[in-house]
């Protein structure tokens, strides 16, 4: 990601509404879904500034992974210890068969071959351990984020779950996510190419607003895996491997 990118996320993780509401129904999602077992040893790859990490800490012991040096500092303060730096997909001094659960929170979308990262993430995994995905979805959304953020893709459901099958994976609770704010996220990026003010300062908005979408994105904490949603801005799933 570009430098800005990082220095954005340490100075808004704490505030802006996306993280905010993104972490309260993460932490729901692992309770119903994911299920880690008590004392769980929990994996974050790419944790950034590492926001995160207290919530994934809620769970069991927490070790995390980012190759940006300046966010792997802000993240190890916050985690308390170092912050590991091996990159995806062959996550090298990684050992195998350690973790409960394994979190890549917009992380795939990142790297060349997915596949293969989504196979290294797999034999990190204790028997019956989990990995938990978040990824950008619609190819045509791509936009100037896309651009500083370095992504390599948006994915459909099809196009992830051929990745998942690829690296050996089976999968439960692909789901749409970020749905509520969806309509609005279209509406934008559509005026913003229009105009040919395709922005990509994810800066919070106004206070009332980023309030607003606080509390309308935080509503998906109720939704997710339990009804049907509507497509979003992203694609969030459990997988584990095959056999």
């Amino acid at each position: 990601m570009d430098r800005i990118v990082y220095d954005r996320m340490a100075e808004h993780d704490s505030t802006h509404w996306w993280y905010v509401a993104r972490r309260d129904i993460l932490a729901d999602y692992i309770a119903r879904y994911a299920k880690p077992p008590k004392g769980a040893r929990i994996l974050e790859i790419g944790c950034g500034t590492g926001h995160n990490l207290p919530m994934l800490g809620a769970f069991g012991t927490v070790d995390a992974i980012e190759i940006d040096a300046a966010a792997r500092d802000v993240a190890s303060k916050r985690l308390g210890r170092e912050v590991g730096t091996a990159p995806l997909p062959d996550l090298s001094g990684v050992a195998e068969g350690q973790y409960d659960l394994i979190a890549v929170l917009d992380v795939v979308e990142h790297v060349e071959d997915d596949v293969a990262a989504l196979a290294g993430m797999a034999k990190r995994l204790k028997p019956g351990g989990t990995i938990l995905i978040t990824v950008p979805a619609h190819q045509w959304m791509w936009s100037a984020h896309d651009v500083v953020n370095h992504h390599k893709r948006r994915y459909s459901k099809a196009t992830l779950t051929a990745a998942l099958e690829s690296a050996g994976l089976k999968w439960r609770k692909l789901r749409w996510f970020n749905s509520l704010l969806f309509p609005a996220a279209v509406a934008a990026r559509v005026a913003g190419k229009l105009t040919g003010k395709d922005d990509s300062d994810d800066s919070p908005p106004m206070k009332p607003l980023n309030w607003a979408f606080e509390k309308i994105f935080g509503l998906e904490r109720h939704l997710l895996g339990r009804v049907p949603m509507p497509p979003g801005l992203s694609i969030i799933v459990l997988a584990q491997p095959k056999g």
